[in-house]
C-alpha cells in the first residue's frame, strides 16, 4: 500500500528518499511528500504534492539540504488525495512529523477527543492523530512520546517519526504494516520495503508487529512498545537493486512475465528428489508422521494467492488424496471458523505481508493450528508467524499485478502435492511422472512466449469488448478467475469468469455477439464437456478464444499451448492470458505497471 522511506547519516537526504520512493511506486499511491533536517538545522523542511513522485520532486526547491529525513506515498484511506492530505503531518509547531502506513481505527474518537482541547486539524487524515498525540505528549524522551501516543491507537500502522528538538534519530514502530531497517556504515535506512533499500544496503532488521526502534546515524536498537530491548540480528537480502530494474523492457509487467521460466526453473532447483521420485522441502517443519496425521487442507489467500490456493487444492486432492479448498482469507477470518487441529492451514500471499491472510494466521495461531507460509519474501510477517512453509523464489515483482509469483505459487503447491503424496499413497510411477512434468515447465513457458506477437493480435482484436466471460472446467475454473482477475486490473474491461458447466445456470443469458468467451479447455478427461459449452455459446452467436492443447473448430480462435501432465496444465494455460491482458490493456493505452485504484501490498482491511 503506502510507502515509507527515512534516512540517517552524512549524505544530502533528499535524492535519497526521492530514489527511495520511486522504488516504492509500483505499490501504488496517489500522493507524495518529504520531511528533513540536519543536526544543524533550525526546525523541519517539508514538501508535499498530490500525485507521482516526479510532481513531489518539481516542487522542491534548490535548496532543500539536509542529512536527516522521512518520505512518504499515500494511497487514500481517510480523506481524497490532496496536498494537504499528503503525509508527512507536521504539528501547528512544525516540531513533530510523521509518515504512516495502516488504519487508525479509533481515529474519529481520538479526534473529536483532540478538538475538544482546542487542537485544530489540517487535514482529513487519520495519520494526523498520531502527530498531535506526539506533540502534546510531556515525556521527555521523543521514544517515549511516540510510545505514549500508541498507547491509546487501535487499528494498524507503520511509523516513522521525527523531531525538530531531536534531530539525531529516527524512531519508528510497526503493528500489522511492514518496517524494514537498512543497516550501512556510518548510516542508517527504514522502509516499508526493502526494495526502497537495496540501492545501499543488503543489511536488514525486520521489525516484529508491537516492535519499534530508534535510529541514529551510527548505531540501531530495537524495543517493544512497553520499553523492553530486544535483539534484532540483521540478514542479508538475496536479491540485488538489479533485480527491480526494468532490464530492456517497457514496463516491469512485461519482465516479469518474460522471467517466468527462469523464475520457474529456481522454484525446482534443488528441491527434487530423482531417487525417491519426491521433492525436498526442508522448510516445512513436518514430519512424515505428522503429514500422514493430515486429514484436511485448508489454503487462504487474498486475489491472485486465492486463485493460486484453488489451484494448489487440487493438486493437494489429486496427489496426495487429502481434502483440500481455498478460502479467501478476508472471508475465513470473520465467519468464526471451525479450527480443527487435523486440519493443515497454507497461508498464501506475494509479499508476505498482506494483512488480512497475517491476521488468519495469527487468529489461527492462537487457536493452536499448524500453518504453513507459501510466500515469496524471506522474513517477512507471515513466515515468521508461520510453523514452516515454502519460498516460491519468483524474485521481486514490481508490477501491481501479479504474475511470476502467481506462476512459482502455483509450482510450490505442486511440489507440496508431490512431496504429501509421496508421503502417502502415490507411486513411484506418478511421483516420476509428475517430476518429468515439472522439468518440462521453463522450457514449455518459453515457447508460450515465444508465440507473444500472435496474442498480441488476439488482444487488440478483443480490446473493443466492453465486457468479457472467462469459463473453464475444475482444474480450468481457477485459470479463468486468474484470467478474468488480470484483465480487470489492467484493462479496466469488465470481465467475469465462471464454472464452465454453470453457463446454462444463469450465464447463457449474456451470451451475444458484443460479449466475447475465452474458455479453458485442456485436452483431458473433460474434453468433451467443455466443448459442449462451447457448441452452447456459438449456438447463441456467441464469439469464443479458446485456449486449448489443439485447434477448436467451435472458437473464434484458439492459443494452442504444449501439453504437460493433466495435473500441472493449468501452470501453462495462465500463461498466454497474462499477455492476452498485458496486450489488451496497451492497446486501451492504460497504466499497466500502475493500473488506477490498486496497490501491490495490501496492509490495510
Amino acid at each position: 500500500m503506502c510507502g515509507i522511506v527515512g534516512y540517517i547519516g552524512k549524505r544530502d537526504v533528499a535524492p535519497l528518499l526521492l530514489e527511495g520512493l520511486q522504488r516504492l511506486e509500483y505499490r501504488g499511491y496517489d500522493s507524495a511528500g518529504i520531511v528533513i533536517t540536519s543536526p544543524k538545522a533550525a526546525g523541519l523542511k517539508m514538501v508535499k504534492a498530490k500525485g507521482r513522485v516526479r510532481d513531489l520532486e518539481a516542487r522542491i526547491p534548490k535548496r532543500f539540504a539536509g542529512t536527516t529525513g522521512i518520505a512518504h506515498t499515500r494511497w487514500a484511506t481517510h480523506g481524497a488525495p490532496s496536498d494537504i492530505n499528503s503525509h508527512p503531518h507536521l504539528d501547528p509547531e512544525n516540531k513533530v512529523a510523521v509518515v504512516h502506513n495502516g488504519i487508525v481505527d479509533n481515529a474519529a474518537e481520538l479526534r473529536a477527543k483532540l478538538e475538544a482541547d482546542g487542537v485544530v486539524f489540517a487535514s482529513e487524515t487519520d495519520t494526523e492523530v498520531l502527530t498531535h498525540l506526539i506533540a502534546r505528549s510531556q515525556a521527555e524522551k521523543l521514544e517515549e512520546k511516540v510510545r505514549e501516543a500508541l498507547k491509546v491507537v487501535e487499528g494498524t500502522y507503520g511509523i516513522a517519526v521525527m523531531h525538530a528538538d531531536f534531530s539525531d534519530r529516527i524512531v519508528v514502530a510497526r503493528n500489522g504494516s511492514p518496517v524494514v531497517l537498512g543497516i550501512g556504515e556510518k548510516e542508517m535506512f527504514v522502509a516499508s520495503d526493502v526494495a526502497a533499500l537495496i540501492s545501499h544496503t543488503r543489511q536488514v532488521v525486520t521489525l516484529d508487529d508491537g516492535e519499534m526502534a530508534t535510529l541514529k546515524a551510527d548505531d540501531f536498537r530495537t524495543y517493544t512498545t512497553s520499553g523492553t530491548l530486544t535483539t534484532a540480528t540483521p540478514e542479508t537480502v538475496e536479491w540485488e537493486a538489479a533485480s527491480y530494474d526494468m532490464g530492456g523492457h517497457d514496463t516491469y509487467m512485461h519482465k516479469e512475465v518474460s522471467e517466468q521460466p527462469d523464475a520457474v526453473d529456481r522454484v525446482l532447483r534443488g528441491r527434487i528428489d530423482e531417487k525417491f521420485s519426491t521433492v525436498h522441502l526442508g522448510g516445512l517443519n513436518l514430519d512424515a508422521r505428522e503429514a500422514r496425521g493430515i486429514r484436511r487442507v485448508k489454503i487462504l489467500g487474498c486475489g491472485t494467492s486465492y486463485h493460486a490456493g484453488m489451484i494448489g487444492a487440487s493438486l493437494i486432492e489429486g496427489l496426495a488424496r487429502i481434502p483440500a479448498d481455498s478460502e479467501p482469507a478476508s472471508e475465513f477470518r470473520y465467519r468464526n471458523p471451525v479450527v480443527d487441529p487435523d486440519t493443515l492451514y497454507i497461508a498464501v500471499s506475494q509479499s508476505g505481508e498482506t494483512y488480512d491472510v497475517l491476521a488468519a494466521v495469527q487468529e489461527l495461531k492462537r487457536k493452536g493450528a499448524r500453518v504453513l507460509g507459501v510466500v515469496n519474501v524471506v522474513g517477512s510477517a507471515i513466515a515468521r508467524e508461520a510453523d514452516g512453509g515454502v519460498y516460491v523464489h519468483a524474485g521481486p515483482e514490481v508490477c501491481v499485478v501479479s504474475t511470476k509469483c502467481f506462476t512459482n505459487t502455483v509450482v510450490a503447491f505442486a511440489l507440496l502435492a508431490l512431496h504429501l503424496g509421496r508421503i502417502r499413497d502415490l507411486s513411484v510411477a506418478d511421483g516420476k511422472r509428475i517430476i518429468e512434468g515439472l522439468r518440462k515447465l521453463p522450457a514449455q513457458i518459453s515457447e508460450i512466449l515465444e508465440g507473444e506477437a500472435e496474442i498480441k493480435k488476439l488482444a487488440e482484436e478483443y480490446a473493443g469488448a466492453k465486457s468479457m466471460m472467462f469459463i473453464g472446467r475444475v482444474r480450468g475454473y481457477p485459470v479463468a478467475l486468474e484470467a478474468s482477475l488480470k484483465l480487470k486490473e489492467i484493462s479496466y474491461i469488465h470481465a467475469e469468469a465462471y464454472p464452465a458447466s454453470e453457463l446454462k445456470h444463469g450465464p447463457l443469458a449474456l451470451i451475444e455477439p458484443a460479449l466475447p468467451t475465452v474458455a479453458i479447455v485442456p485436452d483431458d478427461d473433460l474434453l468433451e464437456k467443455n466443448r459442449a459449452a462451447l457448441e452452447e455459446i456459438k449456438a447463441r452467436s456467441g464469439r469464443i478464444l479458446a485456449v486449448a492443447h489443439r485447434e477448436q473448430e467451435k472458437a473464434d480462435h484458439t492459443i494452442i499451448v504444449p501439453k504437460n501432465e493433466n495435473e500441472l496444465d493449468p501452470i501453462l494455460m495462465g500463461i498466454p492470458l497474462q499477455l492476452f491482458a498485458y496486450h489488451t490493456a496497451l492497446a486501451m493505452g492504460r497504466d499497466i505497471d500502475k493500473p488506477r485504484n490498486l496497490a501491490k501490498s495490501v496492509t490495510v482491511e
